[in-house]
């Protein structure tokens, strides 16, 4: 009976590694990010206190939406933070 070719193993090459220095925001990001929590939330406050008057008459209940838009902004980027 003939007998089978013996196979060739081939070399070990091992993973490669990632990097071990984890990633991390810039120093301005978590300033930032604070910021625009806290300017959404008194925008919305300021349009409250003065029944719709301020920041912007015109806009009337949408400022509502476009403090909560900047709060959003603030969220996104907490999600991002390192």
């Amino acid at each position: 009976m003939p007998e089978s070719r013996a196979r060739k193993k081939a070399t070990y090459t091992p993973p490669t590694t990632k990097s071990s220095a984890s990633k991390q925001s810039a120093s301005w990001y978590a300033p930032v990010m604070c910021a625009l929590f806290l300017i959404g939330l008194a925008y919305i406050v300021v349009f409250y206190i003065t029944q719709g008057k301020y920041p912007i008459e015109a806009l009337g209940p949408w400022n509502v939406i476009v403090g909560f838009g900047v709060i959003m902004v603030g969220f996104v980027m907490a999600t991002r933070w390192r």
